[in-house]
C-alpha cells in the first residue's frame, strides 16, 4: 500500500529482524527515542527483540519507507494477547500500534504527522480493524498531541510494568474526520 503525501510516497514493508537490525539499532538508541525504552540496547538485543516479534502470531513489525528510504518503524499487535492483557477490555476489531520516526538532522515540518497518518491508513486498510489502541508513556506529550491530531481520544491512565501509560483509542470514523479537517 502506498500513501501519497506532499512530502512524498510512504510505503510499508515487513521488517527483517536480522537485515534491518543495524538500522533500527541506531534509531532505538538515539536520544530522541527515549520513550522506546531501548537506549542501552546492543545490536544483538535489537535482533532478539524483533525476532521475537516476527515469531509472534499476535505482533508484527514493519519498516516505513519514504520514496524508498527507511524513515519509520511501525508495530501492530493484537491487544487481547500482547501489551494490554488484563489492562482493558478489548473489543472485536481492536488493533494495537506503536511507531517510531527515524532521527533526522534536518527535520521536515509536518513529517511526523504525515508518518502517523500513513500508519493509521495502513492499519485501517484492513477491513477487520475497527479501532486503533495506543498506550504511550504519560510523559510523552509530543505523541499525545500527534495522536489527538489523527483522532485518538484518551480514555485513562494505566500502569504497565515498564511505564505509566495513557490508554487512547481511535475509531475509523474519528480518524477519517480528523484527517479530513
Amino acid at each position: 500500500m502506498t500513501t501519497a503525501t506532499a512530502i512524498g510516497a510512504f510505503t510499508v514493508r515487513p521488517l527483517d529482524p536480522v537485515e534491518d537490525a543495524p538500522l533500527l539499532h541506531g534509531w532505538v538508541t538515539h536520544p530522541k527515542a527515549a520513550f522506546w525504552m531501548m537506549q542501552e540496547a546492543k545490536l544483538h538485543d535489537v535482533e532478539r527483540e524483533y525476532m521475537a516479534v516476527a515469531a509472534s502470531e499476535h505482533h508484527d513489525a514493519f519498516l516505513g519507507l519514504l520514496d524508498g528510504e527507511p524513515v519509520f518503524l511501525m508495530e501492530r499487535y493484537d491487544p487481547a494477547y500482547v501489551e494490554l492483557v488484563g489492562l482493558y477490555e478489548p473489543e472485536p476489531g481492536d488493533v494495537g500500534m506503536h511507531f517510531l520516526v527515524a532521527p533526522s538532522d534536518t527535520p521536515v515540518h509536518g513529517f511526523t504527522r504525515a508518518v502517523i497518518t500513513a500508519v493509521m491508513e495502513y492499519l485501517f486498510a484492513d477491513p477487520a480493524a475497527l479501532r486503533v489502541v495506543v498506550e504511550p508513556d504519560v510523559r510523552n506529550t509530543a505523541v499525545h498531541a500527534l495522536n489527538e491530531a489523527v483522532g485518538f481520544v484518551p480514555e485513562r491512565e494505566i500502569r504497565k510494568p515498564e511505564k505509566q501509560a495513557l490508554l487512547s483509542f481511535c475509531t475509523r470514523e474519528r480518524f477519517a474526520k480528523a484527517v479530513a479537517a
